[in-house]
């Protein structure tokens, strides 16, 4: 399936369109104020270590600490191994015997903050190329899990070994063997090493003059990236809409990616790039909760701190000559449409889809097929659990960046991001509540009720009898004042 990567750039912001099969597949937006921290290294600083939770916080510079948990630490791996060389035991040390308040630490970020999460932390460096990852503390020979012949994985392994000895025989350089260098040549592997190479001694002689909290290297830019990671021989186009960064960019690739020289344009036309294929009319339709099908049918997506959530229902299709083939195709046609939705929205951790039940296995089995089928052009790790015995389909999504809607809104002021606020009938009986228990406590001349025109209203027509009723039994005044800024949830009792 051909794709075509669309590069809209401005001062502010750089915006990415993955498009196939004339549908948006994914979107990538990075801010010039907010740009992402994943894949970053730092010289940091322990500023606490945790021992209940077997971890750290570090300060990297961030105006939050970052998070370091045991696992991400490489120094427990090296300990380790020392143990087991002295014949000790090869239980592993704890977090608080590896690291201490104050000391400085060589970190990686490996997790943008999400949320009010603080970046998550490894000191296992890695350095992303085009075809190689290099593992400069390591000297292990890696191949992606994506490529699963096991003889072209033993090929690649030897190869990347061989070339690595051939360019630095001094240095134990270790790398994993990304999927798109399943068919590169050995010049091709000798340049991304060179590079690779080339960086860690760049970021070495940084660290050497720097002091904690200190940035070492910073991740390319989101133009750069896409011709890194997306762009491969399926890629049809990149169209690029700013004259000055179309140089950039085949300047980059010139240097590190030829391949894909021939493939960036400069976008000339009169209207905007994102306009000419409505990426931002789709943008907006990945912001709402529901998704219709072409059947009828329809998605509802709802995004919680826990979990993701996708409910399937068959809305107005009625097209199959009975209910269970109905059933059947319109979740065929939402699996499709969920595995789109997942990379169009970025959403990431415990996904949970509730399809339409069914009642056949063989039905189930088609359809989890081609869930798995549709995921399977997912770049990201998606890992797919089956259904459950309630009947939901249980799978995660590695997140490694914040969700489309996490990146471009924020929680609604006035309901707190709950999606609800109180009725006017609900907030008229909190204020009676209220006044009531003020009446006890206080003396006052006379109650004054300061409320949004809805409540109000309420109060001068449906629910006037029972403010009267309060008012002679307190035997005080209550007088009503519309406050046009208020939200119907909020109010204010005055008391003169």
């Amino acid at each position: 399936m051909q794709e075509d990567l669309l590069i809209n750039i401005t001062p502010q912001e750089t915006r990415v369109a993955v498009v196939a099969q004339a549908a948006v597949q994914e979107i990538h937006i990075e801010r010039t104020l907010e740009r992402g921290l994943a894949g970053n290294v730092y010289l940091g600083r322990v500023v606490r270590v945790l021992p209940g939770m077997q971890s750290a916080f570090v300060d990297i510079g961030l105006e939050r600490a970052a998070f370091l948990h045991v696992a991400d630490l490489w120094q427990r791996m090296q300990g380790n191994g020392e143990a087991r060389q002295a014949g000790a035991a090869s239980q592993p040390l704890p977090m608080e015997k590896l690291v201490f308040e104050g000391q400085s630490l060589l970190v990686q970020v490996i997790k943008d903050p999400i949320g009010a999460k603080g970046a998550r932390l490894s000191t296992q460096i890695s350095l992303a190329g085009r075809l190689l990852v290099h593992l400069p503390q390591d000297g292990h020979i890696g191949i992606s899990q994506r490529i699963d012949n096991p003889e072209l994985r033993d090929s690649l392994r030897q190869r990347v070994a061989s070339l690595a000895q051939q360019h630095d025989r001094a240095a134990g350089m270790g790398f994993i063997v990304r999927t798109n260098a399943e068919d590169a040549g050995d010049a091709e592997l000798l340049e991304d090493i060179a590079y690779l190479r080339k960086t860690w001694q760049a970021l070495q002689a940084r660290m050497r003059n720097a002091q904690a909290p200190a940035l070492l290297y910073q991740e390319l830019s989101l133009a750069q990236r896409v011709l890194r990671d997306l762009a491969s021989e399926l890629t049809r186009a990149i169209q690029v809409d700013s004259r000055e960064n179309y140089q950039r960019l085949r300047e980059f690739a010139a240097e590190y990616m030829p391949a894909v020289l021939d493939k960036i344009q400069l976008y000339r036309g009169e209207r905007p790039l994102f306009d000419l294929y409505n990426i931002d009319g789709e943008i907006e339709k990945a912001l709402g909760r529901r998704v219709d099908l072409k059947s009828g049918g329809y998605l509802i997506v709802d995004q919680t701190e826990a979990m993701t959530t996708v409910d399937v229902n068959t809305g107005g299709f009625v097209g199959a000559r009975n209910f269970d083939d109905t059933v059947f195709k319109t979740n065929l046609e939402a699996a499709q449409a969920i595995a789109r939705q997942l990379r169009l929205r970025n959403l990431g951790g415990i996904i949970l889809l509730d399809f339409i039940d069914m009642h056949s296995p063989q039905h189930r089995a088609a359809v989890l097929e081609e869930l798995r089928k549709s995921l399977s052009r997912d770049k990201v790790k998606v890992t797919v659990n089956g259904f459950s015995q309630l009947g939901l389909v249980e799978m995660t999504r590695k997140r490694t960046r914040e969700s489309l809607a996490h990146l471009l809104c924020e929680p609604c002021p006035t309901c707190g991001g709950q999606g609800l606020v109180k009725t006017a009938r609900t907030t008229c009986y909190d204020i009676l509540r209220e006044i009531l228990r003020e009446a006890r406590q206080f003396n006052p001349k006379e109650f004054r009720i300061l409320a949004s025109d809805a409540v109000i209203d309420l109060f001068l027509e449906e629910e006037s009898a029972h403010l009267a009723e309060l008012s002679d039994f307190i035997g005080k005044p209550i007088a009503l004042q519309v406050e046009a800024a208020y939200h119907q949830h909020q109010f204010d009792i005055v008391l003169l």
